[in-house]
């Protein structure tokens, strides 16, 4: 059996090193910017009572052991969204953070199972403002690089370029020959059975059990994500609301709502929303979240209750999360994340 070098090696610790500086010169810049646009670096605990509620996401447990032997199950967020809005309800208007994030689950050349999320949140103000956060950090990552273009796998993006701002079912019908919107019906419901027959028709494969959602992810990650961010970024914009459970509908049509996703070099970079701030739908969307979870992983996560309660208390908002890593890798065009990572996850 080959071993492998560890991470800790010289020499190739001195060969990623330029990668990691680069890594401290883009946090700074990027640090730099919000504050000087009146922004305030938050600090969001790790252990929290529920780790997030969306079906496809998993999460790491522990216990936690009171001086009296009694024990309470925590997890380590995926995100530090909840923690986020929380200090929205509390007061804060302009915030954002750097958080080390955990999801299980997750390991390969642009996913790792701890990473650095940068989240940005924007009280009282519109979806456009944060797409307009995400634009202005592309830029400046790039020049912190001395690059003009973001690269992995043979594909670029020009860092310089406006973002195409491109709706979720225009991509289904450009890229995939799929009319999206004809699959769901006038409130937002999805149609299972529209959206077999369509991907039937587009020659794509799918199985007998299949759910709405299922083809959903497939069309996008085998048809359109691929295309995405090439020559430069693209904001897929305009998410069916079934797909988007912490995001509000879209004020024109109800079958969408304001989640849009960063798209470079074919590589999902940020994940953003017009926030739902409606307690109640944002409860019924989490237990369909977890009805979904139970039936296919056979595990569900409990509600945060006191993020519910916030909701309730926090004003309209819009925010977005980055993977830090992620951009790091694609403005340095270096291929595996775990090279810009100073201490990369064990495996």
């Amino acid at each position: 059996m080959i071993s492998r070098s560890p991470w800790w090696d010289r020499n190739l610790h001195a060969g990623r090193r330029p990668l990691l500086e680069a890594r401290a010169r883009i946090r700074q810049a990027i640090r730099a910017q919000f504050e000087q646009s009146g922004f305030t670096e938050v600090e969001c605990a790790a252990l929290q009572i529920s780790p997030g509620n969306e079906a496809h996401l998993h999460a790491f447990a522990t216990d936690r052991i009171a001086p009296d032997g009694s024990r309470q199950r925590l997890f380590l967020h995926t995100s530090p969204e909840f923690a986020c809005k929380k200090l929205l309800a509390a007061g804060e208007q302009r915030i954002f953070t750097f958080s080390l994030v955990y999801r299980n689950r997750e390991q390969g050349s642009i996913n790792a199972p701890e990473f650095t999320m940068l989240e940005c949140y924007r009280a009282n103000e519109t979806y456009d403002s944060v797409i307009s956060d995400c634009a202005a950090i592309l830029k400046l990552a790039v020049q912190m690089t001395g690059q003009r273009h973001f690269r992995h796998r043979a594909r670029e993006a020009d860092a310089g370029a406006e973002p195409e701002r491109l709706p979720v079912a225009d991509a289904f019908a450009r890229y995939a020959g799929i009319d999206l919107r004809s699959t769901l019906n006038a409130g937002g419901a999805p149609d299972r059975d529209a959206f077999a027959a369509a991907a039937n028709a587009a020659g794509i494969k799918i199985a007998p059990d299949d759910s709405w959602s299922d083809m959903f992810s497939r069309v996008l990650t085998e048809r359109v994500e691929p295309r995405l961010g090439i020559g430069r970024p693209t904001i897929l914009d305009r998410y069916p609301r079934c797909e988007a459970a912490l995001a509000r509908a879209t004020r024109d049509d109800p079958r969408f709502s304001e989640r849009f996703e960063l798209y470079v070099c074919g590589v999902e970079l940020a994940n953003g929303f017009g926030e739902l701030t409606d307690a109640g739908e944002q409860r019924r969307r989490f237990a369909e979240e977890m009805r979904v979870k139970e039936m296919r992983y056979g595990e569900t996560y409990p509600f945060d209750e006191d993020f519910l309660a916030a909701l309730r208390a926090m004003p309209e908002a819009s925010g977005v999360a980055l993977g830090f890593d992620r951009l790091v890798m694609l403005a340095t065009g270096c291929g595996d994340i775990r090279q810009v990572m100073w201490t990369p996850p064990a495996e």
